[in-house]
């Protein structure tokens, strides 16, 4: 029986990382079982997100024999899939990114997959236009998104230039788990490295958006040390808008993200060094990539001060551009978004669909013409490529603001204007970070075997769990309840960070009075959340 010390002594002999060879032999030297129990009991799940995890050394952990496995495996799908298949790879800016995305394209060239390596770290976006752009088979983006500074990741989309969905996920995963030692792999270094020329297509791609229109517009604008500066910049100059305020201390691309906790615009403090800036240069608009760039959070003037809007506002917000604009096709939202968007949609006769949480499954709507998700993910441009985009929404955000702005308003007094048509839906979260999984599925079993009759005194109308389906989506980890008066939790865990999410909507028609109904939808939306944190001894 193989204990596990061989299993890391096997681990070190192929282990071609220096740093995570000597963390992994002070483990053994130090005989910290623990430790090891940590690196070694599991291992990465490879699934619809690809991978993600702490860096670091053993099969629980992102490193390179990780990294090579997983190309590997990816390698072999392919050539099962293609005669002469291809991929593109990028990276973002984080610790050992790079030399992941470097040792992937040599394992897939080595393995007989022509590999392109993007020339330097790009957003996100980037990536998946790329894979269209250049009639590849597939795309890796080596990215963490807003994870903590330790966390790496592994993203995979396919031709079609969306994220892998079952039955892709697990069929990878199985060619993952037959390949062997990563040191017996053959490696090319004949991979092409592209140059800037992608980049720029991308760029003129997003700016063909932009349409005649006013560009007065004062924006601060946060790449939230990530690599969104440099395109974003680059795609509002060329639509002639002029150059935002960017917050200098989180401008350059940093893999320790000194100014914050999480590099994620929705943490609290996050934002705090774009509000300041906002109030010092008197902003219509804040501007807020992650550090992958492929979400958007936006802020606004309110009263003397400026605040975030969420990311069902912003939905709404570019749901009314979108519809204004004409997009034909279908509009569509992750089932725990807010239900707005399908009223906007069918108010002006446009198809409307909900998906599972996750982009990979709006990027698969055929006829997409606009789709986004609560995560600030949005996209406004599929044709480009079918996954969220930060730099496309955020070029739509300076539009619909600079047109508001020529009229004497504001992104607040359309919101008001939404409201008012379709009813004030007003949405919020009860996010939990655990150190301990077992407090999720606690919660979830709670969910399920003891569903309470009440929340925020309105009546329970439905109790689903998602598992079983719901309305026809794949089934998946989460339970609906529903409310009187069109209102809804949604409970769920999430897929890429150790959290338990709920989100709660509740719907109040507004009429002419919107600040009535938006205390009324507060209370409501503070009493449910009470009584479900209550329930679940959160």
């Amino acid at each position: 029986m193989t204990t596990l010390t061989d299993r890391a002594r096997l681990w070190l002999d192929q282990d071609p990382d220096d740093e995570t060879r000597t963390e992994l032999q002070q483990l053994l030297d130090d005989g910290d079982t623990a430790a090891l129990e940590d690196r070694f009991a599991e291992r990465l799940q490879f699934g619809t997100a690809g991978l993600r995890g702490e860096l670091g050394a053993g099969p629980n952990r992102m490193n390179r024999v990780i990294v090579a496995q997983a190309a590997a495996g990816l390698a072999a799908y392919l050539k099962q899939h293609e005669d002469d298949p291809s991929v593109v790879v990028g990276y973002d800016a984080r610790y050992k990114s790079e030399r992941f995305a470097r040792d992937t394209a040599e394992v897939m060239q080595g393995l007989g997959v022509r590999a392109h390596l993007l020339p330097t770290h790009l957003p996100t976006p980037v990536l998946a236009f790329a894979i269209r752009h250049l009639g590849v088979s597939a795309g890796v983006m080596v990215t963490a998104s807003h994870n903590p500074p330790r966390d790496n990741g592994y993203k995979v989309y396919l031709g079609d230039s969306s994220q892998i969905v079952p039955p892709a996920d697990a069929d990878i995963s199985a060619e993952i788990d037959r390949v062997g030692r990563v040191d017996e792999l053959p490696r090319s270094s004949d991979y092409t490295v592209l140059g800037d020329d992608v980049a720029a297509a991308y760029v003129e791609a997003c700016v063909a958006l932009a349409s005649d229109g006013p560009r007065d517009v004062v924006a601060v604008y946060t790449p939230m040390h990530g690599v969104g500066r440099d395109t974003l910049l680059e795609v509002l100059d060329r639509a002639g808008f002029p150059a935002p305020h960017v917050v200098t201390e989180q401008g350059d691309p940093d893999p320790a993200f000194p100014t914050v906790a999480f590099p994620n615009p929705e943490e609290p403090g996050a934002m705090d060094l774009a509000l300041a800036l906002a109030s010092d240069v008197d902003a219509d608009v804040i501007i807020a990539n992650d550090p992958d760039a492929d979400r958007c959070a936006v802020g606004v003037r309110d009263g003397d001060g400026h605040r975030m809007l969420s990311g069902d506002q912003v939905g709404s917000l570019l749901g009314h551009y979108m519809l204004e604009r004409g997009a034909e096709g279908t509009y569509a939202a992750s089932i725990v978004s807010s239900s707005v968007l399908g009223r906007q949609a069918e108010a002006a006769g446009r198809p409307w669909r909900q998906t599972l949480t996750g982009f990979k499954w709006l990027g698969k709507i055929d006829d997409l013409a606009y789709g986004y998700e609560e995560a600030l993910g949005y996209s406004v441009a599929p044709h480009i490529a079918r996954d969220k985009d930060g730099v496309s929404a955020a070029l739509a955000v300076h539009e619909l603001a600079a047109s508001l702005k020529a009229e004497g308003r504001t992104l607040l007094d359309l919101l008001d204007d939404i409201a008012r048509e379709h009813g004030l839906h007003a949405t919020t979260q009860l996010s939990v970070r655990v150190d301990d999984r077992s407090i999720i599925s606690d919660a979830m079993t709670t969910l399920r075997t003891s569903p309470p009759e009440s929340l925020g005194g309105l009546a329970v109308t439905s109790v689903d769990d998602l598992e079983d389906g719901y309305e026809g989506l794949p089934p998946t980890d989460g339970i609906r309840i529903g409310l009187e008066g069109g209102a809804r939790v949604i409970a769920r865990p999430s897929g890429t960070e150790p959290k338990l999410k709920c989100y709660l909507e509740v719907v109040v028609e507004a009429g002419a009075d919107v600040d009535a109904a938006r205390r009324e939808a507060g209370e409501r939306l503070d009493a449910i959340k009470a009584d479900l944190s209550t329930l679940l001894g959160l």
